[in-house]
């Protein structure tokens, strides 16, 4: 197992060691999570009452007398809901760089976890490993994918950052880089209403990507919410091919100028003056589509 695996897998399987102690939750100072979203914690509020927290949190100590959650934020949170004065914990000795990484290895290992976020916190980990900001991660991806479809000759694929990432991939074990690139980045540019409706867990990434195919925002609003209601994928891909070809289908021209146009008789211009003609009908068409998006906005 390469260093990148064993390193990884270790950090997980002290996770998932049994508890050293237990705590005063007072103790307990929460960190920078990669996760955003804590649901349903009442529920766990009330198993906690029953049965107490069956997890320990991961800690690791600031010398000051206080821990930092390592993993554990959402069972911290619910035992204090619980109204629990303790907790348990494993107290592991980890660098700042070593807690980033593991939490955001163990938030990748959530179960309601949704494509949207695992994505955010896949790139999130390649960056904390990497050392580099998350744009330059995807630039990273991207470069090794065009050099991978013979694309263009990016030399990168051998380096060894590109190495790092193939390491990281198969550390967790989800999906290949490749597919990561061509399935997930595409993702980060959804439109916020379709960001919004995948960070919910209302839609399939897959539904998500043909939707953004839909640029106008009337026609989108209106098949997210048939997406949202189970419309098939297949029937959404339908529809979608069907208001791109409302969106591709010219516009109608207004009476007036409709009415000059049939008085032309563009058949009988010479060549060189109709080519002038149409190449000016075209700008007038992108004109109006133009002005029909402002006053549909």
């Amino acid at each position: 197992m390469s260093a990148i695996r064993a390193y990884l897998k270790g950090l997980v399987e002290e996770a998932k060691s049994p508890a050293t102690s237990f705590l005063p939750l007072d103790l307990l100072v929460p960190s920078p999570q990669p996760r955003k979203r804590f649901e349903n914690l009442e529920a766990l509020a009330e198993s906690i009452r029953e049965k107490g927290v069956l997890q320990p949190l991961l800690v690791r100590p600031l010398g000051d007398g206080r821990y930092a959650i390592v993993a554990g934020e959402r069972r911290y949170r619910a035992a204090r809901m619980a109204g629990l004065s303790e907790v348990p914990v494993r107290v592991v000795e980890l660098s700042e760089k070593e807690a980033r990484l593991l939490a955001l290895v163990e938030n990748l290992q959530r179960e309601d976890l949704n494509p949207y976020e695992e994505t955010v916190g896949v790139l999130a980990l390649l960056s904390e490993d990497l050392g580099k900001p998350v744009e330059e991660v995807v630039g990273l991806l991207e470069r090794m994918r065009k050099e991978k479809r013979g694309v263009a000759a990016q030399n990168v694929l051998g380096s060894p950052e590109a190495r790092r990432v193939e390491e990281v991939f198969k550390a967790l074990g989800r999906m290949t880089w490749e597919s990561f690139v061509q399935a997930r980045l595409p993702l980060l540019s959804l439109p916020e209403d379709l960001k919004a409706a995948l960070e919910e867990g209302a839609i399939p990434y897959t539904a998500a990507l043909e939707l953004k195919k839909v640029k106008d925002e009337a026609s989108r609003r209106a098949l997210l919410e048939e997406a949202r209601a189970g419309l098939s994928l297949r029937e959404l891909k339908a529809r979608v091919r069907a208001a791109l070809k409302r969106e591709k289908a010219p516009r109608p021209w207004p009476k007036e100028v409709a009415a000059k146009l049939a008085r032309l008789d563009l058949e009988a211009l010479p060549p060189e003056k109709r080519a002038v003609v149409d190449r000016k009908l075209k700008e007038l068409e992108g004109l109006l589509a133009e002005i029909s998006r402002i006053l549909e906005a």
